[in-house]
């Protein structure tokens, strides 16, 4: 699907190549796992597999704090909206467990069986599904594929009810990708399937934001230039159209760690985003 296309001059496989640029980078899954699994094993208020809906990876883990909760977070998964699932990522409820917040985290159809378009609908319903479950404010946060999605969210064109709409006080995107234009320059575009119009509808950089709701944007300073170049993206274009902060690059930080701050109820990750 990127035939067509004119060049650029830039090597738009590179550009989004994370793992190539980053020291042992094909360990880091296993090293999710391993902690995930630890986390779960070890926390006594885990609700698993809540069906949100009908296909098998329309399904959510809900981590509830010790006493009743001040709100919810809702953290959304990456792995180019292609692959990875809810289960790695559990150890990062901990930050804001320990502050009193419960934490969902959904898992959604993987493209190609899915489009973008169809994994926007889906992260919908499944913020919808969490906040039937969890009273009080809510704050969504997601890494890469996962900044995308929780930034759609808050789009004029969201799918979410004005209700759920009006407890969202506060949204992080972590290394997220918010024009998608560049992707059909991509080969991950044979499964991503972006055509044109797709691309513009699903690129928050193109979309009217939701006024009055806090956006920051956060990456790791250590990360591809694309990805720092996505975060500037969305302050901009954003910037006076809702509540976005200035973008972050947390120093020394990765695409790949740049997310254990929210592992931290001290770290200034967690505090940006619960506050």
């Amino acid at each position: 699907m990127t035939d067509a296309l004119p060049p650029t001059g830039i090597d738009w496989e590179d550009a989004f190549n994370n793992g190539d640029h980053i020291p042992g980078g094909d360990g880091f899954p296993a090293i999710w796992d391993q902690r995930a699994r630890a986390f779960r094993a070890d926390c006594p208020h885990l609700e698993e597999d809540i069906a949100y809906g009908e296909t098998p990876r329309e399904r959510l883990d809900l981590f509830r704090p010790v006493g009743p909760p001040e709100g919810l977070v809702v953290f959304v998964h990456g792995g180019y909206w292609m692959k990875m699932h809810k289960g790695l990522w559990s150890d990062l409820a901990a930050g804001p467990l320990a502050h009193g917040w419960a934490v969902a985290m959904p898992s959604y159809t993987l493209a190609p069986e899915a489009r973008i378009s169809r994994i926007t609908a889906q992260i919908g319903a499944a913020v919808s599904k969490a906040a039937g479950l969890v009273d009080g404010p809510l704050r969504l946060a997601g890494h890469s594929a996962g900044g995308h999605l929780v930034t759609r969210m808050i789009c004029e064109d969201s799918p979410l009810a004005p209700e759920i709409i009006g407890r969202i006080s506060a949204v992080m995107s972590i290394s997220g990708v918010h024009d998608l234009r560049p992707l059909r320059r991509h080969s991950m575009n044979g499964a991503l399937q972006l055509d044109a119009g797709e691309a513009e509808a699903e690129s928050p950089i193109l979309r009217k934001p939701l006024p009055g709701i806090r956006v920051t944007c956060w990456t790791g300073a250590l990360e591809r230039p694309e990805f720092l170049r996505q975060s500037q993206l969305l302050a901009e274009a954003w910037t006076g159209r809702t509540e976005i902060r200035p973008a972050v690059y947390e120093a020394g930080r990765h695409h790949f760690d740049v997310v254990d701050g929210l592992k931290d109820p001290d770290h200034e990750l967690t505090a940006a985003l619960l506050a």
